[in-house]
């Protein structure tokens, strides 16, 4: 029974959001890298720096379509 409240505590779901946005950072430049288009530092800090879930996701539908990684901040 501990175990099924674990998962409901709100810590877990905490644990849970972090994992989340760590993903779409990390998939947000792991695409721009695949891509062969290079990364600058600043790029990559912006991306890390963010926590929320709908602007990352954002970010990884533009670097799909990206020819520079400074445009994923195009809007800014």
């Amino acid at each position: 029974m501990a175990i099924q409240y674990f998962w409901r505590h709100p810590l877990a779901e905490q644990v849970r959001e972090e994992g989340r946005i760590q993903d779409r950072q990390e998939m947000t430049l792991h695409v721009l890298e695949w891509r062969g288009i290079p990364v600058p530092d600043a790029v990559r800090e912006r991306v890390l720096a963010c926590a929320d879930l709908g602007r990352l996701e954002v970010l990884a539908q533009r670097a799909v379509h990206a020819t520079d990684a400074a445009e994923l901040f195009a809007d800014e």
